[in-house]
């Protein structure tokens, strides 16, 4: 049977984990070290850790990732999915096949750390999973096999890597035995047709309604959705918006109002409405239990 080392940390890494272990013997998980989590600081345990300890398989936290390369000794194949940390280039060739890793679009489009961020906020139809050897490079070696998927139309990147978290467990299923034998071929991909997928950041999460459309602004509130979800500032608190919908209608640019029980917020080309905020401090509500909080005054968001 193929012996594989997992390299993963976060949940989405979990199914495929799992996918492995259907068609694979998972002689090693390696994963992130605990992290520290809240106001206490308590470490926590990454998903990835969490199942595998409840299989009983065993378990690596390196502090480094040069440390990787005494631990894969005699694996036939590395499978990656989200470990979180790039792999030196001494240790790719270490396994007999080598280091495959199951990445979140079709590549070579949006190669990096947040292609399911970047392919909602660029208004992609489509999106998918996609077999690669890894290289050097960020994401920029050779492909086996992919699976594409339509992406909803009011689809949050949370859904959405959850789906394509499956869809990479049943990838792997498919064709991990096909590429350690050899039996399938890697093609090298077209470069010149890469985009790519930075890390996200707190301050690109802003809506801006002064200056954003509401196209931008609806793609924002699904792409940063859950993390770190897009956010606002309403006098000195700052406001996340974790659903919002088309509307129609007229209000003043950076106004958030409540009309007929909906709350409707004014942007540079038209309105949108807000459907679920969270204010600092409280649990995510109804847009229009916040306004009712407000006792009905509109909310001015802050101009940068």
């Amino acid at each position: 049977m193929i012996r594989v080392a997992f390299l993963g940390t976060p949940g989405e890494a979990v199914p495929i984990l799992l996918g492995v272990a259907d068609v694979a013997e998972i002689a090693l998980v390696i994963t992130r070290p605990d992290a520290a989590k809240g106001r206490s600081g308590r470490l926590v345990a990454p998903p990835v850790k969490v199942i595998a300890a409840e299989r009983s398989w065993r378990i690596e936290q390196p502090k480094r990732a040069a440390d990787i390369a005494a631990l894969i000794e005699g694996i036939d194949v590395a499978v990656v999915a989200a470990y979180g940390r790039i792999i030196p280039g001494s240790v790719l060739e270490m396994p007999r096949a080598g280091f495959i890793n199951i990445h979140f679009s079709i590549l070579p489009r949006w190669r990096g750390a947040s292609p399911v961020v970047r392919a909602i906020l660029a208004g992609d139809r489509e999106t998918g999973v996609t077999l690669v050897r890894m290289d050097e490079g960020l994401d920029t070696g050779p492909t086996f096999d992919t699976a594409a998927t339509a992406i909803g139309e009011g689809e949050t990147a949370g859904v959405l890597t959850g789906r394509l978290a499956e869809m990479g467990a049943d990838l792997v299923r498919r064709r991990l035995a096909d590429v350690v034998s050899g039996a399938v071929d890697a093609t090298p991909q077209d470069a010149s047709r890469a985009t790519a997928a930075g890390k996200v950041t707190v301050e690109e999460a802003f809506l801006n309604p002064h200056r954003h459309t509401s196209v931008a602004v609806l793609r924002a509130v699904r792409a940063f959705n859950p993390k770190p979800g897009a956010w606002g500032v309403v006098g000195e608190e700052r406001i996340k918006v974790w659903r919002a919908a088309p509307a129609e209608g007229l209000v003043a640019p950076g106004t958030a109002i409540l009309a007929g029980g909906n709350v409707y917020l004014g942007v540079s080309d038209g309105t949108v409405e807000l459907v679920e905020v969270q204010p600092p401090g409280k649990p995510i509500m109804s847009a229009s239990a916040w306004m009712n909080g407000r006792r009905g005054v509109p909310a001015v968001f802050t101009r940068p």
